[in-house]
């Protein structure tokens, strides 16, 4: 599709709902569509509404300005064509039109979390939730069926006894300019299906929609189970049902993918509005049922959430009165980018109401100092950007890390590795502690969780690292807030990973009583990072002493040390106890210190891979050797640290991160490309991780301090402000030149590293 620029917008909601699409307007993928609700925050992701399908008919003359791409690979409609324009800031705006006309469409998501108190005045009906009081519809069942009123049942009330309430919608915002009357008609194109697979028309699926004044309710009916209920509501025009099914979109991203990538729409009916030069009308998709005395849609309803959304955000990074937000930083459109085309410049749309959801997204109280560059223009988009993936997850009612859109959910270990640039640098200290609090609180066997269930389900512990993460980010955000009450608090948990560690745990994870050092035996699973298995055989496995792991491992026991040479002075437990287990960390510390040496390797001048259980060293040059050298606390020496930078300057650095692997290894795949099995085994044989930038920049300026970075940020700027997703930074890059963008479109931990580093 060469036409078709297929670069990517974002939108979020604070609960892991999103809308997500491309500049041309074509869906590409399985996961755009411009409402997944997500039922169970951050889960049950759920496709209700797809899009709205535009044609403008100006003195008998109809524009199309849909673009689809079906599945024999025609372009039909090709509204593309029209595109003169497309801006991301503050929220994705398309504008279309020739010489005597003009449209433009902008969406925004509001912030979804309100607080019990309600959102706003509207009551329970302002959040999407059922009233008990009818309100007046008219009945219109699915094609050749007959109408049944009753079928959208009130058992579908979202979490209504909830001690957080929430509200999954999108506002749509379309205005008109020109020198003739015009009429706009949108049709509906809606779904019900999980976020991850695509809709088939059958008999068996239905669709039933109810019309009121100004809006229709809509609930999928499939095979008897009534499906989510959600309504449409708009500003003018008159609605006319229309049932049919559109068969067969072609999903070309998915092609790639080697996953499914046909899907059928259905299309309940259509709106036709009569426009005025500089009318304007607004639409709002949400999840739940009307209220009986809804809150009034007007045109000032889309203005009022963005400016709502852009004041959450000041509040949140302190941006000073005066200031320039993030949505309006001089960016360019499409118009005004010379030869880079429609819709280069880069952030996430707006969201409304942050002051309702406190209680669980506190304000920082730490320090008052305002963030530096405060009023730089990439730096609130970066901010931006982040706030992106932090969330509410409801089963453990509290804030968590999504770990990248449009698939991933959150994972223990990513929002452990990207706190530090989400909540750290920013001063989100509240934030940085509630999480470390609620990981803690979920410590098993001196295993932190990776993965939370969504509901009466245990969390999943398969990793080695998470623990040794969350000791390293702990010890991060005590030295940013000297917080050392809270030190007090989680003190008991660093103890038992501790005594986990050294007595033994899951997955034959055990300190080794001969040198100190964390060794584990699991065949079947991965638990580091390199984390890829394909049926029961990991991709790379990393079992006995991995290097990353041992490091981290090293840097908890000096922080062991020192936290408990602290809490001895603080009156916590028994000052003399307390000062011995510090000198025991620091003994221990020293020891494993010494056996580090292991994975040395005088050869190549760099860090064995692993130590194998049958004292095997794997000697692939991959960048664990990195992360070994950028924690807290380094047990390696200069000389060491100097030549371990040197080497991997020359095999693992590339504009966008660190490869996974030196290309000269016989097992280097330089492209992440294939069906999913293929990938999978190019994951960490090659692909480039942008979020190990951030490590081999710690490292670099721990042993070449005087030294400038040699690592140009210009490439991976302009990738965050003009490629892929715009205003986010990719999950990973092909190891091989140009190093194509993949994975997942906007990754937690990526953004967060460079965060820490451009101010």
């Amino acid at each position: 599709m060469p036409d078709l620029d297929t670069r990517e917008w974002l939108l979020t909601n604070g609960l892991g709902s999103f809308a997500s699409g491309t500049v041309s307007d074509v869906r590409t993928r399985t996961y755009h569509g411009w409402l997944f609700a997500a039922t169970n925050p951050p889960s049950g992701k759920t496709l209700l509404f797809s899009h709205l399908e535009a044609s403008l008919e100006i003195l008998g003359s109809v524009m199309a300005l849909g673009t689809n791409v079906w599945g024999n690979g025609q372009i039909e409609r090709t509204g593309y064509e029209q595109l003169r324009r497309f801006d991301i800031n503050p929220v994705p705006k398309w504008t279309w039109g020739q010489d005597n006309w003009q449209l433009t469409r902008q969406l925004v998501m509001p912030y979804g979390l309100v607080g019990t108190g309600g959102w706003g005045q509207g009551g329970q009906g302002e959040q999407g939730g059922i009233s008990n009081a009818p309100y007046p519809m008219t009945a219109v069942a699915p094609l050749g069926e007959t109408p049944r009123p009753h079928c959208l049942p009130h058992a579908q009330c979202p979490m209504p006894n909830a001690p957080a309430q929430f509200c999954h919608r999108i506002l749509i915002q379309y205005r008109y300019e020109g020198t003739e009357t015009a009429i706009l008609r949108l049709r509906l194109l809606i779904a019900e299906r999980d976020f991850h697979h695509q809709q088939t028309a059958s008999q068996e699926l239905q669709f039933s929609q109810l019309l009121g004044q100004q809006q229709v309710c809509l609930q999928a009916i499939n095979s008897g189970r009534f499906g989510i209920p959600w309504h449409l509501r708009w500003t003018q025009g008159n609605y006319q049902p229309d049932a049919v099914w559109y068969w067969d979109y072609g999903l070309s991203e998915e092609t790639k993918r080697g996953l499914g990538d046909k899907e059928d729409l259905h299309s309940p009916g259509y709106l036709i509005v009569t426009l005025q030069p500089g009318d304007t009308v607004t639409l709002e998709a949400r999840v739940g049922f009307p209220d009986s005395v809804p809150s009034v849609l007007t045109l000032k309803t889309f203005v009022e959430a963005v400016e709502a959304e852009q004041e959450r955000l000041s509040q949140i990074f302190g941006w000073r009165e005066g200031g320039r937000g993030a949505g309006e930083q001089g960016s360019r459109g499409a118009g005004e980018q010379g030869s880079r085309g429609a819709g280069e410049q880069g952030s996430r749309g707006a969201e409304e109401q942050g002051r309702s959801c406190s209680k669980f997204f506190p304000s920082a109280s730490y320090a008052q100092c305002p963030m530096p560059n405060a009023h730089s223009p990439i730096w609130q988009q970066l901010l931006k950007a982040s706030d992106q993936f932090i969330v509410y997850r409801a089963s453990i009612a509290g804030p968590t890390v999504i770990a990248g859109y449009h698939w991933f959910n959150d994972w223990g270990r990513d929002t452990l590795i990207a706190l530090p640039g989400l909540a750290l640098v920013p001063q989100r200290f509240d934030l940085a502690k509630g999480v470390l609090r609620t990981f803690g609180h979920y410590c098993r066997h001196g295993l932190i969780a990776n993965a939370f269930p969504d509901l009466n389900g245990e969390p999943i512990y398969n990793s080695i690292d998470a623990a040794l993460w969350w000791i390293e980010t702990l010890g991060l955000y005590l030295e940013a807030t000297q917080d050392w009450d809270f030190l007090a608090e989680q003190f008991p948990v660093v103890q038992q990973i501790y005594k986990a560690f050294v007595g033994g745990t899951h997955f034959n994870i055990q300190v080794d009583a001969t040198d100190g050092l964390v060794s584990w035996d699991a065949r079947g699973v991965a638990l580091t990072w390199m984390d890829v298995v394909i049926g029961a055989h990991p991709v790379t496995p990393r079992y006995g002493k991995p290097v990353e792991i041992n490091a981290l491992w090293y840097s908890a026991l000096c922080w062991l040390s020192q936290w408990a040479e602290r809490l001895s002075q603080m009156e916590y437990g028994s000052p003399v106890r307390l000062t011995k287990q510090a000198q025991r960390y620091a003994n221990q510390a020293q020891h494993v210190k010494t056996s580090l040496q292991k994975f040395w390797n005088p050869q190549l001048g760099y860090l064995y891979d692993t130590i194998e259980p049958d004292d095997r060293r794997n000697f692939q040059i991959r960048p664990n050797a990195v992360l070994a050298l950028s924690l807290h606390h380094c047990g390696f020496s200069e000389q060491q640290g100097c030549q371990i930078l040197d080497l991997a300057t020359t095999s693992l650095l590339t504009p966008y991160g660190l490869r996974s692997l030196d290309p000269g290894d016989p097992e280097y795949k330089g492209k992440y490309e294939g069906n999913q099995q293929q990938r999978d085994r190019a994951y960490h044989q090659g692909t480039v991780w942008t979020w190990l930038i951030g490590p081999y920049i710690r490292a670099w300026q721990r042993f070449y301090p005087q030294q400038s970075l040699p690592f140009d940020w210009q490439p991976l700027l302009d990738h965050f402000l003009f490629d892929a997703c715009l205003g986010s930074i990719s999950e990973i890059f092909d190891g091989d030149s140009p190093h194509t963008p993949r994975g997942a479109i906007a990754q937690a931990w990526s953004v967060a590293e460079v965060i820490r580093y451009i101010k």
